[in-house]
């Protein structure tokens, strides 16, 4: 929109200077009488609007339909007829004799020629009694004046081919122009389009994998007539609730979130023993911040598929620390090398966790992932 109106502006000021340009050659200035007739002249409304229709009908019609598709020849041919138009039209030529300024003068220098005629004539008899003689040759005497424009005019509007070719010239650069603007954007667009695709397929990795493993959880709790099997069950449906009404958002409260966090740790926490102990620690203030739905979820979850162990003791730590600007999330566990791998799903989460973090926080995140002596930690923040 801000685009189109500044062109607008743009194509008004060049027209009006445009027809600005007339007034002040004939003229000498947009001053007199004479401006005010010359602007009710037909001849003057026929110069400026044959050059403004030859303009947008090669903007707008010659040079889409034609130069741009690369029809080259039939172009050529729609040019060559335009010239041979106002090569026959001269629009020029018909403002200039048509001025009455120019009129004006035409007549001057007539009745200077008649003059110098009559002055010609009596050379051989003598000067008229109420005439003063003049040494100089009419012949000699300087042409000046708008005559010698006229008589050169006359023959071939010049003026008038030459400012065709700027017209036309003009309108292929502004056309040009447009095309490239017009393929930067399709190209801004489709890259737009193409972040958005592939971040809702990276949602989708996410969601199954998540959902997977949590129904593997709940698998295990029935098939050993756990009693905690009905509460595995609701704590799911929050999830999918979750997962469902919020995933399709850009950004969801922090504090959907956490409650989705909460739901998952106490979904865990039905299977594991007592040698696994989970610190999930809340500090700052919730209030209305926001956050990307799912991005915390994979690094918990990896948590629990790599740091937890059924013959030793671990500690899962996981704290979230709530600011008005940032939000930090901070996981540490022990690694156990000894957990069954599968190739194909090894590292998924957080592998597509990176790539919607490019996605939604260009530049505003930051992710610290370190292993050493045998412990993994995570520290991601995120600016708002």
């Amino acid at each position: 929109m801000l685009r189109f109106k500044a062109n607008y502006v743009i194509h008004t000021a060049g027209w009006l200077l445009f027809l600005i340009f007339p007034l002040l050659f004939l003229n000498e200035g947009l001053k007199g009488g004479i401006t005010w007739v010359l602007l009710i002249s037909p001849y003057y409304w026929l110069f400026c609007l044959t050059y403004m229709g030859m303009f947008y009908f090669n903007l707008g019609y010659l040079i889409p339909k034609l130069l741009l598709r690369r029809r080259y020849i039939i172009y050529s041919l729609v040019i060559l007829f335009l010239l041979g138009f106002v090569y026959f039209l001269q629009p020029f030529d018909k403002l200039l004799t048509h001025n009455p300024r120019v009129q004006a003068q035409l007549a001057i220098e007539a009745h200077q020629r008649y003059l110098d005629s009559v002055e010609n004539s009596h050379r051989y008899f003598g000067p008229l009694p109420h005439q003063d003689l003049r040494m100089q040759e009419p012949e000699t005497k300087p042409v000046s004046g708008i005559a010698p424009l006229l008589q050169h005019s006359r023959n071939i509007d010049t003026l008038s081919l030459v400012i065709f070719a700027l017209m036309m010239a003009l309108s292929i650069a502004i056309g040009t122009v447009q095309q490239w603007q017009s393929t930067e954007q399709r190209v801004v667009k489709a890259e737009a389009e193409k972040a958005n695709a592939e971040l809702s397929f990276l949602k989708a990795q996410i969601n199954p994998h998540f959902l997977f493993n949590t129904l593997n959880n709940i698998y295990t709790l029935s098939v050993t007539n756990s009693e905690h099997t009905s509460d595995s069950i609701m704590k799911l449906s929050n999830i999918m609730r979750y997962v469902t009404d919020e995933v399709s958002e850009d950004f969801v409260l922090l504090q959907d979130e956490i409650n989705c966090v909460n739901d998952y740790i106490d979904l865990q926490r039905l299977r594991l023993g007592k040698k696994t102990k989970v610190n999930f620690k809340i500090t700052g203030k919730i209030s209305t911040q926001r956050i990307a739905p799912l991005i915390l979820i994979p690094f918990v979850e990896n948590m629990f598929k790599y740091g937890i162990s059924k013959q030793e003791e671990s500690t899962l730590d996981i704290e979230l620390i709530a600011e008005a600007q940032t939000i930090t999330l901070c996981c540490e566990n022990r690694i156990f090398h000894n957990q069954p791998k599968n190739p194909e799903r090894v590292g998924v989460g957080i592998a597509n966790t990176r790539q919607r973090l490019e996605y939604i926080y260009p530049k505003k995140h930051l992710l610290n992932i370190e292993e050493k002596n045998n412990i993994f930690k995570v520290k991601l923040t995120l600016h708002s």
